[in-house]
C-alpha cells in the first residue's frame, strides 16, 4: 500500500514530543519509549522534528535534529506506521532537512513556511515545489498566532495542485481558513489524491464528523496529525475508529458525540494555554506525560518554556471531569516495557 493510501485509511499520528532529563539532555531511553507508546497505542504514523518536538533541536548548540529522526526511525523499522519529518526553515534548510528525511526512511515531510513570512505567493509555491521534488510533503496550514500566517483559497488551490503534496494537516483553529483549504482541494480535482487532515486542536472531534460540501465532489478530513494526541493516544486511535465507522456508515450523528466535542475542546484548551496564547502548550503535554510516568520532567530545551500561572489546575480540572478521555491504565500495563 501506498503512503497516499496509507492516509487516505484515516490515521491517528501524534507529533512525536522531545524527552529531557533535568539537565535539558536527550533522554534516549524515554525518547524511545515515547515512540514505542505510540505504535503500541495504534498509532498509524509519527510525526517528528516538528513544533511538538520543539524547534530548537535544528540549533547548532544542541544538534539534535538527526539524533531524533534516527531515534524515531530505529523505533519504527518493520511496521506500517507511516514516518512523517517536520520539514522548516528557508529554501536551503528546507531541502537539506528533507534530504535527511528521505535518507532515514521517512516517508513525507511536513512542510512548516512560518519561517517565509515575507515571501509571495508565487514564492512559497516554489518553496513547496522545491521540497516535493525530493520526496512527498504534507502541507501545514499553520495558525497565525504560533508562527504561522493567513493563505488564502487560491494558494491552497495552486498547492494543491503540486503532483508530490499527498496531504494537507489543517490547522489554523479558524472556520473560515480551514474551509478555504477544503475548498481549494475540491476545486482542485486532487480530491482522492490529498488526503486532508486535522490540526484543529480545538476542533477535532467536528472535524472529524462533518462531511463538506463546498464545491467538487464532497470531502472529509480523514484523519489526525495532532500535538494533543501526543498524550492520551489510546483513546484518540479509539475515538478515530469510531468517528470514522461512524462516517463510513452514514449514520446520524448522537447528541453524546456532539457533548465529547466539547469535552475535548476544553480538554485541550487547559493543555495548550490557548488563554496565554499557547504558551504553554509543550510543557502541558509534557505534563501530562510526566504524571503518566512516560517523562520525569517536563523540561524544554527553553529553560523559560514551562506551564502558564494556572496551567496546572486547569490540567487536574480536566483530568478530573473527563477521566474517559485518558489512557492512564493502558500506559501503566505496558511502561516497563517500553522502557527497557
Amino acid at each position: 500500500m501506498t503512503v497516499r493510501e496509507r492516509l487516505f485509511e484515516g490515521l491517528a499520528i501524534p507529533a512525536h514530543p522531545l524527552a529531557l532529563d533535568a539537565n535539558r539532555k536527550l533522554d534516549e531511553r524515554r525518547q524511545r519509549a515515547l515512540t514505542r507508546y505510540y505504535l503500541a497505542a495504534g498509532a498509524g504514523g509519527v510525526a517528528v522534528g516538528v513544533h511538538t518536538t520543539q524547534f530548537e533541536i535544528r540549533e547548532s548548540r544542541y544538534g539534535l535534529l538527526r539524533p531524533v529522526l534516527e531515534l524515531a526511525a530505529e523505533e519504527m523499522r518493520g511496521t506500517s506506521a507511516l514516518k512523517i519529518a517536520g520539514i522548516c526553515g528557508p529554501v536551503r534548510q528546507a531541502a537539506m532537512e528533507a534530504e535527511l528525511a528521505s535518507s532515514l526512511g521517512y516517508d513525507a515531510g511536513l512542510l512548516s513556511l512560518g519561517a517565509l513570512k515575507g515571501a509571495s505567493m508565487p514564492e512559497l509555491l516554489e518553496h513547496a515545489r522545491t521540497v516535493a521534488s525530493i520526496f512527498p510533503i504534507v502541507g501545514f496550514y499553520l495558525q497565525p498566532s504560533v508562527g504561522g500566517r493567513l493563505l488564502p483559497c487560491e494558494f491552497w488551490r495552486s498547492f494543491a495542485e503540486i503532483e508530490n503534496v499527498i496531504a494537507i494537516k489543517i490547522a489554523p483553529f479558524n472556520r473560515y481558513q480551514t474551509l478555504d483549504v477544503v475548498r481549494a482541494v475540491a476545486l482542485s480535482g486532487r480530491a482522492r489524491e490529498i488526503a486532508l487532515y486535522t490540526g484543529n486542536d480545538d476542533n477535532i472531534v467536528i472535524d472529524l464528523l462533518t462531511e463538506f460540501r463546498v464545491g467538487g465532489e464532497p470531502l472529509r478530513i480523514r484523519g489526525g496529525l495532532l500535538g494533543h494526541w501526543a498524550i492520551w493516544t489510546r483513546k484518540a486511535v479509539e475515538l478515530l475508529a469510531q468517528l470514522r465507522s461512524l462516517a463510513d456508515s452514514g449514520a446520524p450523528i448522537s447528541p453524546e458525540l456532539l457533548t465529547l466535542a466539547v469535552q475535548t475542546t476544553d480538554a485541550n484548551a487547559a493543555l495548550f494555554d490557548p488563554a496565554n496564547q499557547f504558551r504553554g502548550c509543550i510543557a502541558g503535554i509534557h505534563e501530562i506525560l510526566r504524571r503518566q510516568g512516560l517523562l520525569t520532567g517536563r523540561w524544554c530545551l527553553n529553560p523559560n518554556e514551562d506551564l502558564s500561572p494556572g496551567q496546572d489546575e486547569q490540567i487536574d480540572r480536566v483530568c478530573t471531569l473527563y477521566p474517559e478521555l485518558n489512557d492512564d491504565e493502558f500506559v501503566a500495563a505496558h511502561l516497563d516495557d517500553w522502557l527497557k
